[in-house]
């Protein structure tokens, strides 16, 4: 199978030079004939194309079985009549990847104030409060004056039908209970149109235990006792606040690794930024893109019926399991060693396993 990597910005490159390194020997250890793609975008593209992204790029990436994309220097695109385009909006949209699913757990040896927890973050990831996705002209937002201006929601039947299906099959191989985190006293009609339609799928998972809150109250209660919590679904903004608050409380956004999944194509990309304060310093955690590459593994595997791409994610998460263990990671989450070490101690567990 082909997989383009797309380094991205920042701290990209390094962590993306570790992840190219796990999926070749990975590759090479279970006959996955993975054929990775190496091209760019962010900054880079924008230097020798003009534009953060390409058409060209979008047609190797549909013409490839995934991608993974690394962090992208996304507050510095602004305009996209200059070609400054998100490419994580680029992919989501024209993919139409509208699952986000972020995990966060909890290991013994990285130092967390936070009882133990394994749980799960399924994020809408097309429409929302987000305002690049929700209108064809582009942008959602309007100022109406100097001094006014205005962010339109959008909430639809369909999209919020397919998340909580996303969310209930999930939650049917994990401990089959599923909260429902929104703002329905607030957002009376778009929220209560997600509540509506998670109801709705829940009919037909009778097995699955559903409750729901309020967002800001999640917000306390997961703080408080995350470990509470196994399968969670929201829409788009309030996903993407308390996936990142999940993966910080696990002990470091740098273990906080994504997919984006659609019924077609899927995304592997690290959850956090692109941290130009640390780049180029060896010191940045890549287990966030490790982990987003086996959950791409993962969902190829069972897309196609490939049971070595299954294995293949369960050795991954396997082996970063130990090498947590055994600190052989960066100083983030307790260990001493840099970017490049840890990618090379992982790999050679990777090939004894």
């Amino acid at each position: 199978m082909k997989i383009v990597m797309i380094p991205g910005d920042g701290i990209g490159p390094e962590t993306m030079t570790v992840c190219s390194d796990v999926l070749t020997t990975i590759s090479e250890k279970l006959d996955l004939h993975l054929e990775l793609i190496h091209e760019i975008a962010g900054h880079d593209s924008l230097k020798k194309y003009g534009s953060t992204v390409t058409e060209q790029l979008l047609a190797t990436v549909k013409a490839a079985d995934g991608l993974i994309l690394g962090p992208m220097a996304t507050y510095d695109f602004k305009d996209e009549t200059k070609g400054e385009i998100n490419p994580s909006k680029f992919f989501r949209k024209k993919l139409d990847l509208y699952a986000n699913i972020r995990p966060a757990r909890t290991y013994p040896k990285v130092p967390t104030k936070m009882n133990p927890f394994d749980l799960v973050v399924v994020r809408e990831n097309t429409e929302g409060f987000y305002a690049d996705r929700n209108v064809e002209s582009g942008n959602s937002e309007i100022l109406v004056t100097p001094d006014v201006g205005i962010s339109l929601r959008r909430i639809t039947r369909e999209c919020c039908i397919r998340i909580a299906k996303s969310a209930f099959e999930l939650a049917m191989t994990r401990k089959k209970h599923v909260t429902l985190v929104h703002k329905a006293n607030v957002l009376k009609i778009t929220d209560g149109l997600f509540l509506d339609c998670c109801a709705e799928v829940a009919k037909s998972y009778p097995e699955v235990t559903v409750d729901d809150h309020i967002v800001d109250a999640m917000m306390a209660h997961v703080v408080r006792n995350p470990e509470r919590f196994d399968t969670i679904v929201t829409t788009n903004m309030f996903g993407d606040i308390l996936s990142d608050l999940t993966a910080e409380l696990s002990g470091s956004l740098g273990l906080g690794g994504s997919l984006n999944a659609g019924d077609h194509y899927a995304m592997g990309q690290a959850a956090h930024g692109s941290a130009p304060d640390i780049a180029g310093q060896d010191i940045a955690n890549p287990f966030s893109i490790i982990t987003s590459a086996s959950m791409l593994l993962n969902w190829l595997g069972q897309k196609y019926q490939q049971p070595n791409y299954l294995q293949a994610a369960k050795y991954i998460a396997r082996a970063t399991e130990q090498a947590i263990d055994a600190l052989e990671v960066t100083r983030d989450i307790g260990g001493q060693l840099g970017t490049k070490a840890t990618g090379d101690c992982f790999v050679r567990r990777l090939r004894t396993m």
